[in-house]
């Protein structure tokens, strides 16, 4: 199946969320540090906490309502506000003193706008494909994901200190073209949706979500894939730290290469590996069964992760965190093609917003390991994440593959 032969609301989809992850992954990783030098670290800390809850909440309403309503004008609505809101920003920006209030409210009703849209867009995605051909959309996809995020990082980077206002200025022009994009191009496809059962709103938003909850094979596949995920998000926390701390620095002729340099560059070889060998991977592969792809993949992610945990040689840690991304390049297409068979048709919103569990948990897991770290020696925080680990692959297995067909 080549791009030509794609259904256009898949190309829409495919092509508006590299966009918009782009723009996003731009500015997110500074809002830390641009609220902590306008007003305070500790501040910046709760109101960017408070943020996290409020795209929780928001993003299980959003789901509900991909249900309830056309996709195609949830879309519109919702990505028309967020640029609305990037706009917002960059005016608050052009005082010499920056209007920091007016800034953080449009910042708040970005998560909000952008969490009610983000169901949407996941279950587009499910409702352009089939279960035949969804393994490698989803190839396609997670590719495009870490090609965005390296786009988006690198532009932050290059601009933010010096040209915030210019980068906030071309945040917001690209903004406006995906609500253009989504009125011209995509087609609303949706035929069956979530009815209504309660008069009460909230009471049949609880209702959807009831349905889902309930469904524990689906249940123990968020939970698995939490556990899993823990392992990757920790590169960013305890082995961040671990490394910051601990790292004999390396030098190569002038150069150092410190922990915090270290992190970095582990950071780019997971990049690198995952835009130079996800299809590679992903067609090598189709000749396996998927349950033994995704065994395969999770064990051999496990072993570069438990490792990379304690590691403190340059090399080592190069190799095993190599190991673990070609781990992930395995199992990642089929753990999510088989996610996405699992939903019923007419609640894929509400089930997509469900299973982002899974990245908040793993997030939460991933911070609580720096307290624990505080704690244990590094190879017992291998040890720990290896419990985990096993616990999350028995967990996602026996959901995706122990159970009953979904009819699609």
């Amino acid at each position: 199946m080549t791009w030509k032969d794609y259904p256009q609301n898949l190309k829409v989809r495919l092509v508006t969320s590299f966009l918009n992850r782009a723009v996003s992954s731009a500015v997110m990783p500074f809002m830390a540090l641009f609220f902590a030098q306008e007003i305070s670290k500790v501040w910046a800390g709760i109101f960017l906490l408070f943020t996290v809850i409020v795209s929780f909440f928001v993003n299980l309403i959003g789901g509900y309502i991909s249900d309830r309503f056309p996709r195609k004008r949830v879309l519109v609505l919702t990505s028309l506000a967020s640029a609305c809101m990037f706009l917002v920003m960059t005016i608050s920006l052009y005082p010499k003193d920056n209007i920091i209030w007016l800034f953080a409210i449009a910042y708040v009703l970005y998560i909000v706008t952008s969490s009610l849209g983000r169901p949407a867009m996941n279950a587009l995605i499910m409702d352009s494909t089939t279960p035949d051909n969804r393994k490698a959309i989803y190839a396609l996809d997670y590719w495009l994901v870490n090609l965005s995020l390296a786009i988006g990082a690198a532009l932050g980077g290059l601009l933010y200190v010096h040209h915030q206002i210019e980068l906030f200025a071309f945040l917001t022009m690209t903004s406006i073209s995906l609500p253009i994009a989504y009125k011209v191009w995509l087609i609303d496809e949706q035929t069956i949706r979530f009815k209504k059962q309660h008069r009460n709103v909230l009471l049949d938003v609880i209702q959807s979500y009831k349905i889902a909850f309930q469904d524990s094979p689906f249940v123990k596949v968020v939970l698995g894939s939490m556990f899993i995920f823990a392992a990757e998000f920790s590169l960013n926390s305890y082995i961040g730290v671990r490394l910051a701390e601990t790292f004999e620095s390396v030098y190569i002729g002038g150069f150092e290469l410190a922990g915090v340099r270290m992190l970095s560059i582990l950071n780019i070889e997971n990049m690198l590996l995952v835009v130079c060998f996800t299809f590679m991977i992903n067609k090598f592969t189709d000749r396996f069964s998927k349950q033994r792809v995704l065994l395969i993949g999770l064990l051999i992610y496990s072993i570069g992760y438990i490792t990379v945990m304690s590691a403190n040689i340059w090399y080592i840690l190069l190799l095993f965190n190599l190991i673990a991304t070609l781990g992930e390049l395995i199992y990642s297409p089929v753990r999510n093609a088989e996610q996405a068979n699992m939903i019923p048709v007419d609640k894929r919103g509400s089930y997509s917003a469900f299973a982002n569990i899974s990245f908040s948990g793993a997030d939460l897991i991933a911070r609580s390991t720096i307290i624990i770290g505080a704690y244990l020696i590094p190879t017992m925080m291998s040890v720990y994440i290896g419990v985990i680990l096993m616990v999350g692959i028995f967990l996602l297995y026996t959901g995706l593959f122990w159970r009953k067909p979904v009819k699609l």
